[in-house]
């Protein structure tokens, strides 16, 4: 899933920026183009892509005035929605991958395509008819054709944006649904039961157009719309610049630069892979050029992109779908995700300083730096998130409300750049600053609409495997099956969690992920004979969605990295896993513990303690993985490191004064055997 995804464009050699140990655009679109499916799009020119571009604005601006404005009934918005978004998915991506030809669609994929937006868009003018026929609908052989065309497109369309992946749990899971509701096996019987799951998951919402698919009509999409535009303000820029400023000079700073950037940019990305190509372009030839290692650098730039997906506020979107799971406030589960996004951050920051100790990297010069002072003048590009979390937060205003106002916010601290001569050098002779403005609006919009698809399809999908559970009963049974399996011992039914969640999201966007494993996994870990709290179980299911974007073998952002940076795929993947090792660590602590969720806490003296032991407990872990603190350290003290780290990161007092005491007994000794040898250097 992409919300800031970049507009693409025929391929076309080109040398590599920055010299011939870092790849070019080229090398990472190619790189893109072989597994990450949303890369795989049709090249339009001239007046096709203006039109198609004009489609895309038209309806993103629709979707803001509908969330915002419109009170349609549910039964005519979602199919509308979905309509229109089948209508732009298979006018963006072609049946097959590398389909280079430009200004092509082929006769069948136009048929494909009038059919299946049109099969939710009759449901759309037809939903009152639809409502009152109720169960009856099944004997109208028309409507459910209808459905059934619907179904197909929608799965054809995830097939091309999405992946197989998450297809053949839905293909595996309706096979269930129809033996399931099926009697006697007669060609009446076999007819009945095709049109009772057609029903199901067309014309009700426990399918398609259930929880998901309603949270991204109603949310996702208008925040999604928000990133594009934010985009467009140069905050990406000015969050590298930003970050060159403050950790550009210190040892190894480029990688430095790469974390606090990824995690900035994280804010309003909803894409591992997307963040890393933006951010990566910039720090990993620079990382390269201080003296890392290609696997190193684009591990690095991977791991702190895709951590981006549980940086408050946008969390890839899935805060939203959380927000519709468990019931809780959007504001409140931003906040409980504060504390293990800043330790999957730090955990990297700390990573790359002991890397850069030990290979006695140094920083960049200062003169060659962003000066903070020069920067301070833009810092109102921050001013539509600051609003944004403030509005969302206080509950002043809805999430799509203060989504739109959000997006005022951007048009308006846009003007300084498009308008005024604000921007580095001025506005060019020859602009229409008003012409600028008008294209920097339609081009977020239709930026948008394009980042749209993938999710919406994802949730659609997400929808029929959700659908298949609830009708089936099958969460009850995979409920007996985890509880025997795991012999109702918390952490087995943790790591078996861990296994599937990862798995089904190699290649699987967030959202679609967390969609399935919020209907599947996250209740059986919620069961009273396991005991994991509710919100401790989606944020488990969340996070372990996510690391499979660096997680060997598909680790679509670790590839991208790795193309930037003309490295080995699978090395720069595992160093990916490795460096963050907090998003393995920190899940199975708060599952156990939720209090570093910040849930059953006594006072604020309780989250201090949390927060101070849990840093310095990464710390001792992040360093034990390194090998390296003050000088190498043996075996035998990473292995202390290693306890006492996770002592200390395990919320309690008794396990925090022992972790202490491990790490601090380390550090001292490191520091006493580095006296040592020093002079011996």
């Amino acid at each position: 899933m992409s919300f800031l995804k970049k507009e693409t464009t025929p391929p076309v050699s080109a040398a590599p920026a920055g010299g011939p140990d870092v790849g070019s655009a080229a090398d990472v679109e190619a790189v893109m183009k072989k597994y990450d499916r949303e890369s795989n799009t049709r090249y339009w020119e001239g007046i096709p892509k203006l039109v198609i571009q004009i489609l895309m604005a038209a309806f993103a601006a629709y979707s803001i005035i509908d969330t915002v404005f419109l009170s349609v009934l549910p039964q005519r918005r979602l199919p509308i929605f979905m309509g229109m978004i089948l209508l732009i998915g298979f006018l963006t991506f072609p049946a097959k991958k590398g389909d280079g030809r430009v200004n092509h669609i082929p006769w069948y994929d136009i048929l494909i395509m009038v059919l299946g937006s049109g099969a939710y868009f009759f449901y759309a003018i037809n939903a009152e008819k639809v409502i009152q026929m109720s169960a009856r609908v099944m004997q109208n052989d028309l409507y459910m054709i209808i459905g059934l065309i619907g179904i197909l497109a929608l799965v054809e369309l995830c097939r091309r944006c999405v992946g197989v992946p998450i297809l053949c749990v839905a293909g595996v899971l309706l096979v269930y649904t129809f033996f399931n509701l099926m009697g006697t096996p007669n060609v009446e019987q076999l007819k009945m039961t095709l049109y009772q799951v057609i029903r199901t998951m067309f014309y009700t919402t426990n399918g398609i157009f259930g929880g998901p698919v309603n949270v991204c009509a109603k949310f996702i999409v208008v925040f999604i719309i928000f990133g594009a535009f934010l985009e467009r303000t140069g905050i990406a820029s000015f969050f590298i610049s930003l970050a060159n400023a403050v950790a550009g000079a210190a040892p190894g700073g480029p990688a430095k630069v790469a974390v606090i950037s990824s995690a900035l940019c994280g804010m309003v990305s909803g894409s591992s892979v997307g963040n890393t190509v933006t951010t990566g372009s910039v720090t990993i030839p620079m990382m390269k050029k201080t003296g890392y290692k290609g696997e190193f650098a684009g591990a690095v730039e991977a791991a702190a992109s895709t951590g981006g997906q549980i940086m408050p506020p946008i969390m890839g979107a899935a805060a939203f779908l959380m927000a519709e799971f468990t019931g809780e406030a959007y504001g409140t589960i931003a906040m409980r995700a504060i504390l293990p996004a800043v330790l999957y951050f730090t955990g990297i920051y700390i990573a790359v300083h002991l890397e850069a100790k030990k290979l006695g990297l140094k920083g960049i010069a200062r003169d060659q730096l962003p000066r903070l002072s020069k920067l301070v003048r833009r810092i109102y590009l921050l001013a539509p998130l600051v609003l944004l979390v403030v509005l969302v937060s206080t509950n002043t205003r809805t999430m799509a409300y203060s989504a739109a106002l959000a997006i005022v916010a951007t048009i308006v601290v846009s003007i300084p750049d498009l308008i005024l001569d604000t921007r580095p050098g001025g506005v060019r002779a020859g602009e229409n600053p008003v012409k600028n403005l008008f294209l920097m609006i339609f081009n977020s919009l239709e930026g948008g609409a394009r980042g749209s698809v993938t999710v919406a399809v994802a949730c659609g999908v997400a929808g029929i495997i959700s659908g298949c559970i609830t009708v089936t009963g099958l969460a009850s049974k995979l409920l007996s099956a985890i509880v025997n399996l795991s012999g109702g011992h918390m952490m087995i039914a943790l790591v078996l969690t861990m296994l599937c969640c990862i798995v089904l999201g190699m290649g699987v966007p967030t959202t679609a992920n967390y969609c399935i494993m919020a209907a599947t996994c996250a209740p059986i870990l919620m069961d009273p004979s396991i005991g994991v709290e509710k919100m401790a179980a989606h944020f488990f299911v969340f996070y372990f969605g996510i690391v499979a974007d660096i997680t060997p073998p598909v680790a679509l952002a670790a590839y991208a990295g790795s193309a930037i940076a003309k490295a080995d795929p699978m090395r720069t993947a595992f160093n990916a896993t490795k460096l963050a090792i907090a998003a393995f660590i920190v899940p199975y602590i708060f599952a156990v513990n939720p209090q570093m969720l910040f849930i059953n806490v006594q006072g604020p003296l309780q989250v201090v303690q949390i927060v101070v032991s849990s840093l310095i407990g990464l710390f001792g872990v992040a360093a034990a993985l390194n090998g390296f603190l003050y000088c190498k350290i043996n075996p035998l003290l990473r292995v202390v490191l290693v306890a006492g780290g996770l002592g200390m990161m395990v919320p309690g007092t008794i396990t925090d004064v022992v972790g202490l005491v491990l790490v601090v007994a380390v550090v001292v000794y490191q520091r006493m055997m580095a006296k040592r040898l020093s002079p011996a250097v």
